[in-house]
């Protein structure tokens, strides 16, 4: 695998959307291997005014709707970010039949076809902690990034409190997982792999909490079951690869309004206020 790499460099379309945490995911496994594969970023998803069913168009955020690349909407069934799409090296035509997504598959994709090796791979070659990374990049996507637009999207305060649980509890689970190593990232030896990237995201964007539902929905930092995980972000948030893939703070802030307020017009907007998680998406149903 290393030599096909250094003989045939992968390139991609990456079809994403900057504001897009599950694209995110994507883009941190791309820069983190970016001296050994290429991309081509492509904004396929943004926001749009429509209509509403009375033939009005408000002036507000309550009309605002995605709109989706014809490209993205060719190359994924779902028409969702993250999506990638290699180039030929020869032609340099894009093939949108072999068209990945799906973003802690495509976390996984980057890493295999970028013929790294040792610590430099995002995924373990002892197979037992490769298992327990399996394990646990699902477990933290359900625990603690889907509760995020809980307490986002819900106008309850009661079920915002119920997210914001749900999320604490996670991350304290998370950082009892942590100490299994030497910490203090996922895997021993300072490796970065897929669930690192699986939380990150949703980590970095903890912040809109203190912004949208007051200082009681901030991440404490004095609780002695969240340490471990503050010193993983620490150490996740001061290396390059990762500081070079965030999002401007007051742009972001500015975009989630639309979550904050309920109105947001995404697939993962409209699950969660049909009452399921983020995770729980169904593409017929949102």
């Amino acid at each position: 695998m290393a030599a096909l790499a250094s003989a045939v460099r992968p390139k991609f379309r990456y079809l994403s959307a900057w504001f897009c945490p599950f694209a995110h995911r994507a883009t941190l496994a791309l820069e983190h291997h970016a001296d050994r594969v290429d991309y081509e970023w492509v904004e396929a998803l943004g926001w749009e005014q429509r209509q509403d069913d009375k033939g009005v168009t408000g002036t507000g955020k309550e009309w605002w709707y995605h709109w989706k690349a014809d490209e993205l909407k060719r190359s994924n069934p779902s028409a969702l970010v993250p999506t990638l799409i290699p180039v030929d090296s020869t032609s340099g035509e894009a093939d949108e039949s072999k068209a990945v997504y799906e973003s802690i598959v495509t976390i996984e994709f980057v890493d295999q076809i970028s013929g790294a090796s040792g610590k430099d791979c995002l995924i373990s070659s002892d197979p037992y902690e490769r298992a327990r990374a399996r394990v646990w990049a699902d477990k933290v996507n359900r625990e603690c990034c889907s509760p995020y637009y809980g307490v986002l999207v819900r106008q309850d305060d009661g079920e915002r409190r119920e997210h914001f649980e749900s999320l604490l509890k996670g991350l304290k689970s998370f950082s009892k997982e942590l100490k299994k190593t030497s910490g203090p990232l996922f895997l021993a030896d300072r490796q970065l792999s897929t669930v690192d990237l699986t939380l990150a995201p949703w980590a970095f964007r903890y912040y809109v909490f203190e912004q949208y539902r007051g200082p009681d929905f901030v991440i404490p930092t004095g609780d002695p079951e969240l340490e471990p995980y503050h010193e993983w972000y620490d150490a996740v948030f001061s290396m390059d690869s990762v500081k070079r893939t965030l999002p401007d703070k007051d742009r972001y802030l500015e975009h989630i309004g639309k979550y904050a307020d309920g109105s947001a017009r995404s697939k993962v907007g409209n699950a969660v206020r049909r009452g399921v998680a983020a995770h729980e998406l169904d593409d017929e149903k949102d």
